[in-house]
């Protein structure tokens, strides 16, 4: 059997909530990390929605993130747990990409894209009015600050760069007193 392997770039880097055996930093081609869906569940709610990290198709863009691998025996439950998880309102497409390891290897992913024709696709937002959303909204799993915080440190522990979190958590923070 095949090692199953899954495309982390948001919540899953702090928090993937399964089992896995390596995990490799990665990059996705064709794709870049953005604040470009509505949260209606984990970050805010229908009347007050909050916004989370999908990965958004762009020609030339890339996402850097990190390549979860995982023992096939367990790949059925994990891919459970992730629909569960990750298809909570169906504004994410499953699908496999491509996905470059950062010894070079290229390996075959599981990776969440958002889907644009859904309701909930917001992209294009200025980072401005991303940043007021993300000061204001609370969702199911807590404020929807401390998941760009969580993200953005991770992001900076793992040394990849991503200036759009970078800046958006600092305005968050200037927004909310800290």
């Amino acid at each position: 059997m095949q090692p199953f392997w899954v495309f982390g770039y948001g919540s899953l880097l702090w928090d993937p909530g399964f089992a896995w055996t390596a995990r490799r930093l990665a990059r996705l081609d064709g794709y870049h990390r953005s604040f470009c869906m509505r949260s209606i569940h984990h970050r805010g709610t229908r009347d007050e929605p909050g916004l989370v990290l999908a990965l958004d198709a762009a020609e030339g863009a890339s996402c850097d993130g990190i390549a979860f691998e995982l023992a096939p025996e367990i790949a059925e439950e994990t891919l459970e747990y992730l629909r569960a998880r990750e298809l909570i309102s169906a504004a994410y497409l499953e699908t496999v990409k491509t996905v470059t390891l950062d010894c070079g290897a290229r390996v075959e992913a599981l990776v969440y894209v958002i889907d644009r024709a859904h309701w909930q696709y917001c992209g294009g937002l200025p980072l401005e009015e991303q940043a007021g959303i993300i000061a204001q909204a609370v969702g199911g799993r807590g404020p929807n600050r401390d998941y760009l915080h969580q993200t953005a440190a991770h992001l900076s522990e793992l040394g990849l760069a991503d200036p759009d979190l970078e800046w958006l958590s600092g305005r968050v923070r200037a927004l909310t007193g800290g």
